[in-house]
């Protein structure tokens, strides 16, 4: 057999060679990440139902076509905004619960990261809030399976430092209703140039969540 016939070439693999990018589905995302912030933005100054396609267009300085790449109408981009923070909530909780700590310091993590998330994440918390009603049903009941979810996960926790002996909780899902609630409720009365910054907010989130289950300081 001829050696020069049907040759196969392998080149070798790079050590500690980096995997490939997808740098389109990178610039999709960034693209909708960009349409989610101005309308987010108008939703929330002006309200959904005075926000259009065009005046999100027009503020990203892109045509609406662009926009209809990406999203089907204004009602999915308003869903997208609605799921953001519920989603980011149940991420930062789970990571809180996967950490090899006390109850009391995986409580006091995800209390200061879920705050975090709400402050640095305020209009959309606040869009979802005021305009739950312009939901399309079937949305709606989705996005609060997904906070009974966060309340439920939230309430197992309780109900391990209660049996660690760490709180002092007589009604851990009534407690947990509580927590979520104040820690979300943030986003509407939180001002960027206030008289508490970022990080007192946090801290003082914190020190009420403690005593509201009674954990060891």
């Amino acid at each position: 057999m001829n050696d020069n016939v049907h040759k196969l070439t392998v080149k070798p693999a790079k050590v500690g060679a980096r995997p490939a990018r997808d740098v389109k589905s990178e610039i999709s995302a960034y693209k909708r990440r960009l349409i989610l912030e101005e309308a987010s933005h108008l939703f929330y100054e002006q309200g959904y139902e005075g926000t259009t396609l065009d005046a999100i267009a027009e503020r990203l300085n892109v045509t609406k076509p662009f926009i209809y790449s990406y999203y089907r109408n204004k009602a999915e981009i308003l869903r997208e905004i609605s799921e953001r923070g519920i989603r980011l909530c149940l991420a930062l909780l789970d990571e809180a619960m996967a950490l090899t700590e006390t109850p009391t310091q995986k409580l006091h993590i995800m209390v200061d990261r879920v705050t975090t998330m709400i402050i640095e994440n305020q209009e959309y918390i606040v869009v979802y809030q005021r305009e739950e009603k312009n939901l399309e049903p079937a949305v709606a009941r989705d996005i609060r399976k997904l906070r009974k979810a966060f309340d439920d996960r939230l309430e197992q926790l309780l109900d391990e430092g209660v049996a660690a002996e760490e709180f002092d909780v007589t009604d851990t899902g009534f407690a947990a209703i509580s927590i979520s609630g104040l820690m979300s409720w943030t986003a509407n009365w939180y001002l960027p140039k206030g008289r508490r910054s970022a990080s007192e907010v946090v801290v003082q989130t914190w020190q009420i969540v403690r005593r509201m289950v009674g954990a060891r300081k």
